[in-house]
């Protein structure tokens, strides 16, 4: 049986094609067209899924979305009809980025442009999956067959924030908070404020938020107040995006206690780092409160954490430290990027009812290019290079590296996620805290505060992290020991924290060879991991890699086994 989940109309939109239960290939459209956060229908990622490998519409026995377009229906209605007429703005579409107006007609628009693509009339069978939903059924693929689930993100069909216990192969929803009383949203509402993109910059902000000084905390408190109830409750006296969307999401209140917005291009100031200090204070505050609320409500010490709350690393870590779940998995996926795999895992385990056959473990699920295509590639621009063993390849990655010299590293499947695993990632020595800066002026020109990853072998990360569990999907931020952050001083924030990468040998072999072979170099298993890109999604074709190692000054360039080193 193959499912397609498919994302359109919406940020982040792409497809997942499951068969019997495992995902063949995973697709985020922005890979394709090169635009970030696209909300384009994924032409390019169906043409790559199906099309590219000798499938057609024919071969697919459903199609899954992950929006329940009757229930946001319902949820919009209600919304408008109790603020009217302020409330009409929601439905405009430039009321709201992810173009939430336009999502009540998802079937219609879906079906339409599935026949213009394929020129067909005859379409597989079309399922509406709630949002939360899918983004729960990630439970199916992780590595507990009991758990508890909580999902978190801006908004779904009818919720904000929705719990979940998983066991085996069934999901049952608990509870679930309105739309608009929405964590999510709050800190997607104060990245804009400060002067930042929502629905993209989030991690921009928490990254700010370590500059920050406690000046607003206590005032922020009173704007997501903890309940008795192990829940949260927002104080809508300070917003109006319930009525207006981002045209206007903030009221007077929150000016008034906060002080004005800050222009993009603006300088950032004290003030700035403190209110970021207070959001992101705060968030964690409220995730630890519902953790903890429900790690005594449901017996399993197994936590899947997911929607785009999830990415918030230093809060995931704070989790697995300071409650009593055993285990915390967040998968790579976690924010609507997953939505597609996720409506697809729902449909054939929760709907039809299918058993659990298999364990997400790598993000490697994306495209990836032959030797031969990648010789072209090289040849078509003129360059030189060396094929070489792997053996021999990665004796001179590591050896580069301890060098000071910058790798970008381009291995196999693409990784599905915004964070680069080992597939598609720029490599660099950890140790000197100059590399941070060496690394933004010469490839990423980016902001100076965000820090880099450290990626660690699995099995050396407790000499280096107050971590004794396994994150190979980036997806936490555990505190360095005091002893051993100098050695990786490149890749530790000026909160103590690292957003780590756990590398297992038996998953990625390739980059587990590299670093342990930078680690008998130096004595220390970690290297600096960014995403291979500069102001662009991270690159997917050996055109895109080579175009980015030769606009900027990354030293060397590994394509699989081809080493490029000259320009």
């Amino acid at each position: 049986m193959r499912i397609l989940g498919i994302v359109t109309d919406t940020h982040d939109s792409g497809i997942a094609l499951l068969r019997d239960g495992v995902p063949e290939i995973v697709i985020e459209e922005e890979r394709l067209n090169r635009k970030k956060h696209t909300q384009r229908f994924p032409a390019r990622a169906l043409d790559a899924a199906l099309t590219a490998r000798g499938l057609s519409l024919a071969d697919i026995d459903a199609l899954a979305t992950p929006w329940n377009v009757s229930r946001l229906r319902r949820t919009f209605a209600a919304a408008v009809l109790s603020r009217l007429p302020a409330s009409w703005n929601l439905i405009r579409k430039d009321a709201h980025p992810t173009q939430r107006n336009e999502i009540v007609f998802l079937n219609q628009r879906l079906r339409y442009k599935l026949r213009g693509q394929f020129a067909t009339r005859q379409l597989p069978p079309l399922y509406n999956v709630g949002h939360h939903d899918a983004h729960a059924a990630v439970f199916f693929v992780s590595p507990f067959e009991n758990a508890t689930v909580l999902v978190m993100d801006g908004y779904g069909d009818d919720a904000s924030t929705s719990v979940y216990t998983g066991d085996g192969g069934r999901l049952t929803r608990h509870w679930h908070l309105g739309m608009f009383n929405s964590l999510g949203m709050i800190y997607t509402f104060v990245t804009h404020y400060l002067g930042f993109a929502g629905f993209a910059d989030e991690g921009k902000v928490m990254a700010l938020a370590a500059f920050g000084d406690k000046t607003y905390d206590r005032q922020f408190r009173d704007v997501v107040a903890l309940t008795d109830d192990g829940r949260y409750t927002i104080d809508m006296s300070y917003f109006s995006y319930d009525a207006y969307g981002m045209l206007q999401p903030f009221g007077p209140k929150f000016i008034e206690a906060f002080g004005p917005p800050r222009q993009p291009g603006e300088p950032l100031t004290e003030r700035h780092k403190d209110i970021a200090h207070a959001l992101q204070a705060r968030t964690e505050e409220v995730i630890l409160h519902v953790c903890r609320a429900l790690s005594k409500a449901h017996p399993s010490r197994n936590l899947v954490l997911t929607g785009g709350v999830a990415l918030n690393c230093i809060a995931n870590a704070r989790v697995l430290a300071e409650t009593d779940y055993a285990h915390v998995w967040v998968p790579p996926v976690a924010s609507d990027s997953g939505a597609p795999l996720g409506a697809a895992l729902w449909h054939h385990h929760q709907t039809l009812g299918h058993s659990r056959s298999w364990t997400l473990r790598s993000a490697a699920l994306g495209l990836s290019y032959s030797d031969e295509e990648i010789k072209a590639a090289i040849a078509a621009r003129g360059l030189a290079c060396e094929h070489m063993t792997e053996a021999a390849m990665i004796e001179r990655a590591a050896r580069d590296l301890a060098a000071g010299r910058v790798l970008g590293w381009f291995q196999g499947r693409f990784e599905i996620g915004p964070r680069a695993l080992g597939h598609r990632s720029i490599l660099a020595d950890p140790r000197s805290v100059t590399m941070r800066d060496t690394i933004n002026q010469k490839i990423k020109r980016r902001e100076g505060f965000r820090p880099f990853a450290p990626a660690i072998l699995k099995e050396r990360v407790s000499e280096f992290f107050a971590f004794e569990d396994e994150d190979p999907f980036m997806t936490m931020a555990p505190r360095a020991r005091a002893e051993k952050a100098h050695l990786l001083a490149a890749g530790i924030h000026v909160d103590h924290t690292g957003r780590i990468q756990t590398v297992d040998r038996d998953t990625n072999p390739r980059y587990w060879n590299v670093i342990e072979a930078f680690g008998r170099l130096t004595g220390v298993p970690a290297l600096l991991n960014t995403s291979f890109n500069e102001q662009e999604p991270i690159v997917n074709r050996p055109e895109e890699a080579i175009d980015c190692y030769l606009r900027t000054d990354m030293d060397a360039l590994v394509l699989e086994t081809f080493y490029l080193s000259k320009r």
